[in-house]
């Protein structure tokens, strides 16, 4: 994992060098994945800036998180594009951090036994418009995409897995990559304990509940290819067609 020690995030990591398929790599530098960018320090934003040449932002947090937590010190960089895909269902509830616990419960009822978290599953059904949004924010960076939500885990995990569907990393990896999270989980938890907009969702479970296991990204991708017909299927049917997908394909290759 190509992590980067930042000050103000716990969870950020480039997911460059993961292998693909066909023996390549994923090129470094070009997508990023991180928990909340809320309390970056000055050193951190220049990190980003110069060193990793950050161009674009993707926040898939609901608008009252982004309300609630106030804007990130990136906001600040004007040659920044930032954009907001929120991957909550916005129709009939609060889209706030609170809802997250009434959505889960309502796909947990959804997808009875499902072996894969249903609220993934309900990203794809409910938001699709988001992931394709996301995607194709990440294909039009010049430089390099930073995807993120609160802990950098669930809905950062499933657009980032999309993508490196995409690009051809291999399944595993992409798997080993949404994992590595809980390397970082303690610390994760300890920053989203510390604001008001996240304390009553992390502590409503056992902190082992928020563990990234290998085998929930695997039942995920498996129940996206046995009921949707997979990722390009998906993303094809909602508007991301052969020409993005083979543009975010070099994007992430090249």
């Amino acid at each position: 994992m190509m992590w980067l020690e930042l000050e103000g995030a716990v969870n950020t990591r480039d997911v460059g060098g993961i292998p693909t398929d066909d023996g390549a790599k994923i090129a470094p530098g070009r997508l990023l994945r991180s928990d909340n960018l809320q309390d970056l320090s000055p050193a951190d934003v220049t990190r980003l800036v110069e060193d990793v040449r950050l161009d674009t932002v993707v926040d898939l947090r609901s608008p009252l998180e982004v309300a609630a937590e106030g804007p990130t010190p990136l906001g600040r960089v004007s040659h920044i594009i930032h954009v907001n895909h929120s991957l909550l269902p916005e129709r009939g509830i609060d889209a706030g951090a609170e809802a997250l616990l009434v959505r889960r419960k309502r796909e947990e009822e959804r997808h009875p036994g499902d072996p894969s978290y249903p609220h993934y599953l309900g990203y794809v059904e409910n938001r699709p418009d988001s992931i394709v949004a996301a995607l194709r924010a990440i294909t039009r960076a010049s430089g390099a995409a930073l995807v993120h939500c609160a802990a950098g885990k669930d809905r950062t995990g499933v657009v980032v897995a999309f993508a490196l569907t995409v690009a051809g990393a291999r399944r595993e990896d992409i798997i080993r990559d949404y994992a590595a999270t809980g390397e970082r989980l303690h610390l994760i938890l300890e920053r989203l304990r510390s604001t008001p907009t996240y304390s009553r969702n992390i502590d409503s479970v056992p902190e082992d509940h928020h563990r990234p296991r290998a085998e929930i990204m695997e039942a995920f991708l498996e129940q996206v290819d046995r009921r949707y017909g997979g990722v390009e299927e998906v993303l094809g049917r909602n508007g991301f067609g052969d020409d993005e997908l083979d543009a975010l394909y070099r994007k992430l290759r090249e």
